[in-house]
């Protein structure tokens, strides 16, 4: 996209975990670019490293060998998102939510309408002071993406958010998060097994190797911009996940 500043930017990134001779390459070399506002998701089979790089990208863990650097015009830099959705049981809902601006030490007031703004937009404004117990799946992973959002990051980083959610609710709220990323353009990398979920959401799908995991191939889902879920019934989607398919299939049989 030929931007002059990514917002992420991995060169020859790699990862072991262990001490050799028993260390198990985990990632890469992996080489990877970002642009402002775009919304990229990885596929891959399982244990080829795909969330490994995410923590990376997010600081909570440390390259083994090359670098990833993120590049952001403001003191708010990255926010991930988890599949267990990662928020607190013993605060309400409007704490959870507020959680990483009370860490920005934003004042409460401000805080406060913040986090209210938010749980109006993701449909929770009437949970506001309950507790994550009495949400359902579907709202808690809400809940964790109101709170990333609230910090109004440049990087969103995403594993695997809907992955423990029916059908259903994964579709309604991968509609919701492409309404939610086309009006805020918020810069994205997502992680996913659903072949599907990253042909509806991003601008560019990665496909990583197995373990350790390199990126053997991108393709550009060839719809524009605002799309809906309904590009899942078109016969570009369908050969393109068909395609991004095989190549996953020859990279899950080794494993």
């Amino acid at each position: 996209m030929g931007d002059p500043h990514p917002t992420l930017h991995a060169t020859e990134l790699t990862r072991a975990f262990g001490r050799a001779p028993h260390a198990v390459d985990a990632l890469g070399p992996v080489d990877l670019t970002v642009a402002p506002g775009e919304f990229v998701c990885l596929v891959g089979p399982s244990g080829c490293g795909k969330s490994t790089l995410l923590r990376i990208a997010a600081g909570l863990l440390r390259p083994s060998t090359g670098r990833l650097e993120i590049r952001t015009s403001s003191p708010r830099p990255a926010a991930m998102i988890f599949q267990d959705y990662g928020i607190y049981d013993w605060k309400t809902v409007r704490t959870n939510v507020r959680f990483g601006l009370d860490i920005q030490r934003v004042p409460r007031r401000e805080a406060n309408a913040r986090a209210d703004e938010w749980l109006t937009r993701m449909g929770l404004a009437d949970f506001a002071h309950a507790y994550p117990a009495a949400l359902s799946g579907g709202m808690r992973q809400r809940v964790a993406i109101a709170r990333a959002l609230a910090v109004e990051p440049e990087l969103l980083l995403m594993d695997e958010p809907f992955a423990a959610l029916d059908a259903q609710l994964r579709m309604i709220l991968q509609e919701e998060l492409l309404e939610l990323t086309q009006t805020t353009r918020t810069t994205t990398l997502f992680v996913t097994h659903s072949l599907e979920e990253a042909i509806v959401l991003g601008d560019r799908v990665l496909v990583m190797s197995a373990r350790p995991g390199r990126i053997i191939a991108e393709h550009r889902p060839p719809f524009p911009r605002p799309r809906t879920g309904d590009i899942r019934s078109t016969p570009e989607f369908t050969s393109l996940k068909s395609d991004l398919w095989d190549l996953l299939r020859k990279e899950a049989l080794p494993a």
